[in-house]
């Protein structure tokens, strides 16, 4: 099931909705179904790496290391 951008014709209103191949999708603010699909924003490159890393350290500042492979545990703290 994608996840589309949408903008409602009768509201104005623009939201994501996860939408059923088979389900006609409407707006959740005004229930109208006269929508418009949006061109998504994409993530930019390199920003995964990014998150991952951000991740990561706030797991060590919690105490988590299960996302850490075994060498890299031995390196942390």
């Amino acid at each position: 099931m994608p996840m589309y951008d949408f903008r409602c014709s009768g509201c104005g209103q623009t939201f994501e909705l996860l939408v059923r191949g088979s389900t006609a999708p409407e707006c959740p603010h005004c229930h109208s179904s006269e929508l418009q699909r949006q061109v998504s924003l994409t993530a930019a490159p390199g920003t995964s790496q990014a998150i991952i890393a951000a991740g990561r350290r706030a797991a060590a500042r919690e105490g988590h290391l299960s996302n850490y492979s075994k060498a890299e545990r031995g390196r942390i703290k």
